[in-house]
């Protein structure tokens, strides 16, 4: 089994970077220190993102639960349950980790005609807090898809991108909504269908039966140089993580990552028709986003999927945004089975070169990330903004389960991100 921790020491433990260089740990103080040693192997080492824009607040325990749950696990939950209480605050309930979408985001807040106005000047920051999007990423051996329906309730925001990955051609076609106006969003993951339709861009997203209980889904968007029509397969028994991330009773966040979701079906570019076989492997990555969240906000993402030993293997990894909240979004799929990792993982890259090797690190976690492209996206607003930094590319490492076993990640293909918004 791997080492028990005690999450109140400070004291880093030496792990095995997968290529060799002891530098690359998991703790945070030291690495700096790190940093700036000879690397392993001829590799120069990661630069570690000191990014110094803003994060959340520190959370405030949610009352009536206790998030450290005594053994210092984030609590399993097993159940449906409401995200939000009739006040629109964060149901204490509700702060744990899915193995399935369990969480119902009932996120319109009560009103009352008694309402005071600073009761009602309250409930409308909350609506300004309030974020909801539907992001689907394909990955097949030619080309990479991205797809986003996002309402921020006071504008929507939608793409469809796709990068051809012999010759590096991007194609992006972007739409904002004025009040979000034209887009509809379950409350429940797969609850019913994803629309969008603004400008030049109009998305559909369809769950429909499947082997499993949970639905396989149809994707469709259309855009002035792209036809997208693909059905993702959602195997029987396969588990995904849901979590809630919780800053505060009225900031908190409800997402469900979905990763190694075979998929197949037809991209047109113009008039060339993309075939996407599931066998070919293609692979999906999705992200249900439900939640209020802080004004400014920095975070890393990372995912891969592959098959690696004969067993279908999916990475999901985050960072900065869960920080000292009790919740994590990571976890390891194998066979469509979640080994959930309740750690803060420390993330390293070159901020000046990001198509340098990334790093994500813990004790359970040391993988890299070896870009081959690099998308870029940024929009400034004023007192809205937007910076992406995304790459694509192959993960090697390993990760331990929920036995102890560490388990390879070699060849895994995905991403790793880093977002910081003002919104």
């Amino acid at each position: 089994m791997f080492p028990p921790r005690d999450r109140d020491s400070s004291t880093a433990q030496a792990s095995d970077h997968p290529d060799g260089e002891p530098w690359a740990s998991s703790d945070g103080d030291g690495a700096a220190r790190r940093a700036s040693r000879p690397p392993g192997n001829g590799i120069r080492p990661p630069i570690l993102d000191r990014n110094s824009g803003p994060r959340p607040a520190p959370v405030r325990r949610v009352p009536g639960r206790d998030l450290s749950h005594d053994d210092g696990v984030l609590a399993e939950i097993t159940t449906p349950v409401d995200l939000c209480l009739p006040s629109g605050a964060l149901n204490p309930a509700a702060v744990g980790w899915t193995r399935a979408p369990l969480h119902r985001a009932n996120l319109r807040q009560a009103t009352d005609v008694r309402e005071t106005l600073t009761d009602a000047l309250g409930r409308a920051a909350m609506w300004s807090r309030t974020k909801r999007w539907e992001y689907w990423c394909v990955v097949t051996p030619t080309h990479v898809l991205t797809l986003t329906v996002s309402s921020l309730n006071y504008a929507g925001h939608h793409q469809v991108w796709l990068l051809d990955r012999t010759t590096g051609e991007e194609i992006d076609c972007t739409a904002t909504a004025p009040l979000a106006r034209d887009v509809r969003m379950p409350s429940r993951w797969g609850a019913g269908p994803v629309r969008a339709r603004s400008g030049s861009v109009a998305i559909a997203i369809d769950p429909y039966p499947g082997d499993g209980p949970r639905p396989d889904v149809r994707i469709r968007a259309i855009t002035p140089r792209l036809r997208v029509d693909l059905t993702v397969e959602v195997p029987a028994g396969h588990e995904c993580l849901g979590v809630v991330v919780p800053w505060s009773e009225r900031l908190f966040q409800y997402t469900v990552k979905d990763v190694a979701l075979p998929v197949g079906g037809s991209i047109w570019l113009d008039e060339d028709e993309i075939q996407v076989d599931a066998a070919a492997p293609s692979w999906a990555v999705s992200d249900y986003g439900r939640g209020r969240w802080p004004y400014s906000v920095v975070w890393n993402w990372g995912a891969g999927s592959g098959v690696v030993d004969g067993v279908v293997t999916g990475l999901q990894l985050g960072g900065k945004w869960t920080d000292d909240t009790g919740s994590t979004e990571n976890a390891l799929v194998l066979d469509g089975q979640v080994h959930y990792l309740d750690e803060d993982l420390s993330w390293a890259y070159d901020v000046a070169d990001r198509t340098a090797p990334w790093f994500v690190t813990g004790w359970r976690v040391q993988v890299r990330l070896q870009p081959f492209h690099e998308r870029v996206a940024s929009t400034n607003l004023g007192f809205v903004s937007s910076t992406t930094a995304q790459c694509f590319g192959t993960w090697t490492g390993w990760v331990v389960d929920d036995a102890g076993t560490r388990r390879r990640v070699d060849g895994l293909v995905g991403f790793a991100e880093e977002v910081a918004n003002r919104w």
